[in-house]
């Protein structure tokens, strides 16, 4: 009995530790003093008085190891501070950030605004570079506000006339320092190690293998009252080959392991499999035939698939896009009708860390406006039932749902956290494999394509362009109707229009698996995730890839014996 008393008063110590260290943390208390100091001042500014006040500090300490041909090319530790401030004046209604319809979008506004600061905890210093932020962001919010009432009297009545801004309660998190790192020496030594397999394969003109981990630590305070200090850290293993088929096609592949911990790294083993999947695959790759323009059936699988929804279909169910006015507004009108397949569900949710084992990039817990992330059905059964929300309301989405994000130096929009794609139709991929020949016949195709993994992709959301899409493949294989062996080919893209595509999509797999990636838009390059399974649709559109006019080196390489 008294052996657990002493346990719980050795607990409760360190739980008081622990939020006594984040109540007087030097960075949260500078950052809150000079945010009240601010509003006092700036609330009763004239002409237009502060309303709503945010600070952002991004403490990144990045350390970054790569070795190619096994020697190492880079060994590198930085550690930095950013700063982002954000400043609403006028009121809720109508502020400084509402859209300026005049001149079309003013790319200007996506240049980043990167403010480095001191990685000293000095309270002087902290509150010296907000005090020079804050001011240069009123002037210009002034500035701007005075364009946004003067347009107000000129221009056409808007499609949303919902308010700028929506309130959230004030927040309260204070995640402990962090734990040790990785232990770097021993990976110094593996990844030479490991870069070295590249040495026998001279026609691989291009590899390497790394390192990054990522330690960083995101303070916020706001004039809600919030006040969080949360901890993020990510280890990334990463490889790449690339070569030239001898039509001059630049080919590549890619495979990177990431895990929040050490202890999930992967092992030795795992590491020099997939270097061999790698180069197999490239080898087949550069020999490979040209795939001519193609409309007919095919698969994508799970990782494909994901970074499928994610380009063509995600992006379109970002909140923001339905309205501005420069925005194509795909899906604006059509909550409560059905966009997808009614076996198919979708739903983003950054609170989700892990899926089948593995550690998903996108996963967060508050968004940077100090909202806290949470699950939202995009899709039940086919039918639209919401977007992704920051706090910019729009018609019928007065509220955020903690999806405004954003890369240091960058406004926060909405964006994609983890998409889930959920099939209530699913199949072996056996049973894929047979719909897809099925369909091939019914279309008298000679063959189908298998989409093994996609690079990325872009997508035209702007109003005064077109609404298509286009996404990388790098490893297709064609599957003969006659039952011909699988060949790999090369040379196409994948592109096409949203909405039919989606109608195209017949059954899924029950495969589901996990891109992990990086996915840049107005807002800089913010960790997403996608899960899904493989896909069959009845029809997809490819063209063919650019590729480069060079031959392949003349001269041989040394690693030639």
């Amino acid at each position: 009995m008294k052996k657990r008393g002493t346990l719980l008063i050795m607990l409760l110590a360190f739980i008081a530790s622990v939020f006594s260290s984040a109540r007087a943390d030097v960075v949260l208390d500078a950052m809150e003093q000079e945010l009240e100091r601010s509003i006092r001042t700036l609330s009763k500014a004239k002409p237009a008085p502060l309303y709503y006040l945010h600070y952002e500090i991004w403490d990144e300490n990045i350390t970054s190891i790569l070795a190619s041909q096994g020697a190492l090319y880079r060994d590198t530790n930085e550690r930095k501070r950013y700063l982002d401030v954000d400043i609403r004046i006028g009121s809720p209604k109508l502020d400084n950030t509402h859209e300026i319809r005049g001149g079309g979008i003013n790319y200007l506004d996506w240049i980043p605004r990167i403010n480095e600061i001191s990685i000293q905890d000095e309270t002087a210093a902290i509150r010296a570079a907000l005090w020079k932020e804050t001011d240069s962001r009123f002037k210009n919010a002034q500035e701007k506000f005075i364009k946004i009432q003067a347009e107000q009297q000129v221009k056409v009545a808007e499609g949303d006339t919902s308010p700028d801004f929506s309130s959230s309660k004030s927040v309260g998190h204070f995640d402990p320092p962090m734990d040790d790192g990785v232990d770097l020496e021993p990976w110094r030594e593996k990844l030479k190690t490991f870069s070295s397999a590249f040495q026998h394969y001279p026609w691989i003109y291009q590899s390497q293998i790394s390192l990054r981990s990522t330690e960083l630590t995101k303070y916020q305070v706001n004039s809600e009252g919030s006040r969080i200090r949360e901890v993020r850290v990510i280890h990334r293993v990463s490889m790449y080959a690339a070569t030239m088929a001898e039509d001059g096609m630049e080919l590549y592949l890619s495979h990177s392991f990431l895990s929040f911990s050490p202890e999930g790294l992967p092992t030795d083993t795992e590491v020099t499999s997939q270097i061999d999947t790698l180069i197999a695959h490239l080898d087949a790759l550069r020999k490979a035939p040209l795939v001519e323009p193609y409309t007919g059936p095919a698969i994508l699988m799970n990782k494909a698939s994901g970074v499928f929804f994610h380009e063509i279909f995600g992006h379109r169910i970002e909140g923001h896009r339905q309205k501005s006015e420069f925005e194509g507004q795909t899906f604006t009108k059509k909550v409560g009708e059905e966009i997808l397949p009614e076996f198919i569900s979708v739903f983003d949710d950054p609170t989700l860390k892990t899926f089948n084992g593995k550690d998903l990039n996108g996963h967060y817990r508050f968004d940077d406006e100090a909202v806290a992330a949470r699950r939202v059905t995009v899709v039940e059964n086919g039918i639209l039932k919401g977007f992704l929300m920051n706090r910019s309301p729009i018609a019928h989405f007065p509220q955020s749902n903690g999806h405004g994000r954003r890369q240091y130096g960058r406004d926060v929009v909405a964006r994609q956290g983890v998409l889930f794609v959920k099939s209530s139709k699913e199949a072996s991929m056996e049973e894929l494999r047979k719909a897809l020949i099925e369909e091939c016949k019914k279309q008298d195709r000679e063959y189908g394509l298998i989409f093994y993994d996609i690079a990325g992709g872009f997508t035209s959301t702007g109003r005064s362009g077109t609404q298509t899409f286009k996404v990388i493949p790098l490893f297709v294989k064609r599957i003969y109707v006659d039952g011909r062996p699988d060949e790999v080919v090369r040379g196409v893209d994948i592109v096409g229009t949203p909405l039919l595509s989606f109608a195209k999509i017949v059954l899924t797999g029950d495969d589901y698996d996990v891109f992990n990636g990086t996915c840049g838009a107005e807002s800089g390059m913010v960790p997403v995730s996608a899960v899904s399974p493989s896909i069959f649709v009845s029809e997809i559109e490819v063209e063919k890839k650019s590729k480069s006019q060079e031959k392949p080196p003349i001269l041989p390489s040394p690693l030639e014996k």
